[in-house]
């Protein structure tokens, strides 16, 4: 199947016409409404996603015009989340799988977002193998790294 690319060089439309990026990511994360943590899945590949998150002054997280530290853990987890969940609905026509956060290990935070950023949240999948998964992360805000950090994932069945 052919790939038509963007402007940017990343795959997102398959020759089929079909772009991750229309997808509504409430359609792949089983968490909803106040606990969503990223806006969109704007790529997707065997080894690659990435999500965009734009910081609102009304989130859950955020505090005196700041997303607390703790919730780039949860945009990371969501993004891999958003990548089970289109690999669950779209590619194998089931039922999403619920993932739990293992591990999160060496999570390094250089910036604090603040309302208005727009965030984008690159998993790369370094292992999958028996319902886990190992996960090295990076969210860039334009092109400045704010934090970085592997994440481990174990996933289970779950009906949606």
């Amino acid at each position: 199947m052919g790939i038509i690319m963007d402007e940017n060089k990343k795959k997102v439309q398959t020759d089929d016409g079909f772009d991750v990026r229309q997808i509504d990511v409430h359609e792949l994360l089983l968490q909803q409404e106040p606990f969503v943590f990223i806006d969109q899945m704007t790529y997707y590949d065997e080894r690659l996603t990435t999500s965009v998150f734009r910081v609102s002054p009304n989130h859950l997280y955020v505090e005196e015009g700041k997303l607390q530290t703790c919730a780039l853990a949860e945009v990371i987890a969501q993004t891999c989340a958003a990548r089970i969940g289109y690999i669950n609905k779209y590619i194998l026509k089931r039922t999403i799988q619920m993932g739990f956060i293992g591990a999160i290990r060496n999570l390094k935070v250089y910036a604090t977002p603040l309302v208005g950023d727009l965030l984008e949240t690159q998993v790369e999948i370094k292992e999958e193998i028996m319902g886990m998964l190992l996960v090295e992360a990076q969210i860039k805000r334009g092109e400045d790294l704010i934090a970085e950090g592997t994440l481990k994932m174990s996933l289970t069945e779950q009906p949606q």
